[in-house]
């Protein structure tokens, strides 16, 4: 019985007793009236019958709740190796950070309970939450904080798989460390046990987006080489891995299911839910699924597919969340290969680098963007329900500028006109263009399987290039593991990719995907100005100033759109979904994983 229905009964009784008490007093008029008191006696009464059911209908703790993802996890569950979206979804539950987010992207403490910045920011220090044990049961401490800074400043860091050195690089003495000169880490260090102080190169206008990322335990990985941290157990195997947060890995199926369970001394409370169950799903039957109860809810990295917003929409007992996503899918041109050499002794060079002639020529891709009709791809594919954009900067962003990009609107005739002025002419009259040299010129293009409409964009990208003559080579799609390795090892024969950026809500910064030496910077893109941009809106005293790096980014968006190191192809709004048993949820504008410890599962 629902909350509104119980409510109604207890009040139809009490006004019915009620009644028949006034129509006893009514009999006997010698007796005082006493309307007014029984009044207020009924109300009491049934504001207590009121609060007896808010009480029993109340957050209540046990259950669980089952989520689904459409492609399995690399397998990688430590913060500072991980690499891709289905992972983070473990990740989100298991481990924090020092600070946090609310809903308008401002920084909430969060390991941290407070800081002080000294006078010229060049420094930063943390009083850390007390009590905070690891999932192990042992105490969380600055030593930690440390300990995660320096890995990811390891010489070996980056060889060992590492991306994540956006978040070092500002860091007092990260050169010298990195480069092996110097075995003293400046950068980060424990004043005491609950006091650690973030020490920068130079006056840092964001110090705590490079504090946000989440801690690993010294306690588990201090006797390891970052070689060997990221091969150990500890950071692939359900049971091994160790956070902070309200819930612990410790079962799995691989490729099939993987189980989180509650941290009973969670620093923040227990958890109310037992178990949050991942199921590996395709995408085509999560919502069948979701409607008959076999899955509880649906988020990242896609949520619930475009085609299916009506149709879930329709069920009453799910809710929806539409919302503007923090990514964007792209199509990427590889301006560059790395050499074998760099690729199997895991440098990252820019001066190695060798151009793709292929696509070299920014008039080329430029070419190319105009073939591609965007806005097509959001009308079929997503029903409407997302957008073209040009900036590779989150629309939810002060930075983001509409009007600095160019904007590359579908006209195959301009396509065709720029390419045949450039030399590239179909001289066989197989109705396939040559290049100026009059070579065969074809472009091979990789893509992943798992996401539905990622899968169905790439022949139509194929089909659209091939309409203005360019033949392009469409191979067979990879699982996401296989296909990044190919992505980050460089392949030589990649000249075209697709992929999906989940864009990080703390910052505007795009330097950790599309600076010069970031790992995650996929197409090789080494662009002087847009590395002086970069720097430049970040190096203060200006930077302290939004509007400086406003007008910086918007410079930098302009670089990039000209330049194109990627089209971008459309922001997709978040379309997550979840029964309605599962409460306080609460999202925030990039998750829908906010305190998940407070959240509990209401009786049908």
């Amino acid at each position: 019985m629902l909350i509104r229905e119980k409510k109604l009964w207890i009040l139809l009784v009490l006004l019915l007793a009620f009644g028949l008490l006034l129509g006893a007093c009514g009999k006997d008029k010698e007796e005082p009236d006493k309307s007014e008191d029984q009044t207020e006696k009924a109300e009491k009464e049934t504001d207590e019958q009121e609060e007896a059911v808010e009480e029993q209908t109340g957050p209540t703790a046990g259950g669980t709740i089952v989520g689904a993802m459409y492609s399995a996890p690399a397998g990688m569950f430590n913060p500072i190796f991980y690499e891709e979206a289905y992972e983070a979804n473990i990740l989100s539950f298991t481990h924090e950070g020092l600070v946090a987010q609310n809903e308008s992207l401002e920084f909430i403490p969060s390991l941290a309970k407070s800081w002080e910045t000294n006078d010229d920011q060049t420094s930063i220090t943390f009083t850390l939450e007390e009590g905070v044990t690891w999932h192990d049961g042992e105490p969380f401490t600055a030593e930690d904080v440390v300990f995660t800074y320096q890995a990811m400043s390891d010489p070996d860091y980056v060889k060992a798989g590492g991306i994540r050195t956006a978040y070092v690089h500002p860091l007092k003495g990260y050169e010298a460390y990195n480069a092996g000169e110097t075995e003293d880490f400046e950068g980060v260090v424990a004043d005491d046990d609950h006091t650690v102080t973030f020490h920068f190169e130079e006056p840092n206008i964001n110090p705590l987006y490079y504090a946000s990322f989440p801690i690993i335990p010294k306690h588990i990985f201090g006797d390891m080489t970052v070689v060997e941290m990221a091969e150990a157990p500890e950071s692939l195997d359900a049971g091994k891995v160790i956070g902070t947060g309200p819930f612990q890995y410790t079962e799995a199926i691989e490729r099939e299911q993987y189980v989180l369970t509650k941290h009973e001394a969670y620093w923040q409370g227990t958890p109310y839910l037992d178990k949050i169950v991942w199921r590996v799903i395709a995408q085509s039957v999560m919502t069948g699924l979701l409607e008959s109860g076999e899955i509880d809810f649906i988020a990242d990295p896609n949520g619930i597919a475009p085609a299916d917003f009506e149709s879930v929409q329709a069920l009453d007992h799910i809710t929806i969340i539409e919302q503007a996503d923090f990514g964007y899918q792209l199509l990427g041109f590889k301006h560059h290969h790395r050499t074998t050499e760099d690729v199997e002794s895991g440098e990252l060079n820019p001066d190695n680098w060798v151009p793709n002639e292929k696509v070299s020529n920014p008039k080329v891709r430029q070419a190319l963007a105009y073939a591609i009709n965007r806005e097509g791809l959001v009308d079929g594919l997503l029903y409407g329900r997302g957008q073209p954009i040009d900036s590779p900067i989150a629309v939810q962003f002060w930075a983001y500028d509409d009007e600095a990009a160019i904007h590359y609107d579908f006209d195959q005739e301009k396509a065709k006109d720029m390419l045949d002025e450039l030399g590239y002419v179909d001289q066989d009259d197989d109705g396939f263009r040559e290049d100026p040299d009059g070579e065969e010129w074809v472009l091979n293009m990789h893509y992943p399987t798992g996401n539905e409409l990622r899968e169905k964009s790439a022949p139509l990208i194929q089909q659209m290039l091939e309409e203005v003559g360019v033949k392009v080579n469409l191979h067979q799609p990879k699982e996401m593991t296989a296909y990044v390795e190919g992505l980050t090892d460089d392949n030589s024969d990649w000249d075209l990719y697709l992929l999906g950026w989940s864009l990080g809500s703390s910052d505007p910064d795009p330097t950790g995907l599309w600076g010069v030496d970031a790992p995650y910077n996929f197409s090789r893109w080494n662009n002087p100005e847009s590395t002086e941009l970069l720097k430049k809106a970040l190096k203060a005293p200006e930077a302290f100033e939004q509007d400086f790096r406003k007008e910086v980014y918007a410079e930098w968006q302009h670089v990039f759109s000209e330049d194109l190191p990627a089209l971008l192809l459309y922001a997709q709004n978040s379309l997550w979904a979840y029964h309605n048993k599962l409460q306080n949820v609460d999202p925030l504008p990039f998750t829908m994983y906010e305190n998940s410890h407070l959240w509990w599962v209401k009786e049908e």
